[in-house]
């Protein structure tokens, strides 16, 4: 079985955020923000596939990351006011997490690829 992309672990984590965003009542404010900042990760990424450059890939890339990290900041702010449970809490951050982890290495080792290129032509 083929590793999932970035993309498609956004989806995914899209549709269990607007689950259970579905479910809370009365936090408007936090859902909302929670859904753009999380919906952003995926859109940002697909995005990047149709990127100008290898600088223009990378800064989706780092704006899925930035949003990837909005999006637990949401998850934290709702389980501190009750608004899920820890166990939700933990689930959704640890797919939010490994989001993180992957958008970092693919940045990185695309960075150093670019920086590589850059000190060949010297």
């Amino acid at each position: 079985m083929s590793e999932k992309t970035i993309k498609e672990l956004a989806v995914e984590l899209t549709v269990e955020m607007v689950e259970m965003c579905d479910k809370i009542k009365g936090r408007p404010v936090f859902t909302s923000q929670l859904l753009r900042a999380c919906s952003s990760i995926g859109a940002n990424a697909h995005e990047a596939k149709y990127s100008q450059s290898n600088a223009d890939f990378v800064s989706k890339l780092e704006i899925s990351l930035k949003e990837c990290y909005e999006t637990e900041y949401w998850l934290e702010v709702l389980v501190k006011i009750s608004a899920i449970d820890e166990d939700t809490y933990k689930k959704l951050s640890s797919k939010c997490g490994t989001i993180r982890r992957k958008l970092i290495a693919s940045i990185m080792t695309l960075k150093n690829k670019i920086a590589g290129k850059s000190a060949a032509k010297y």
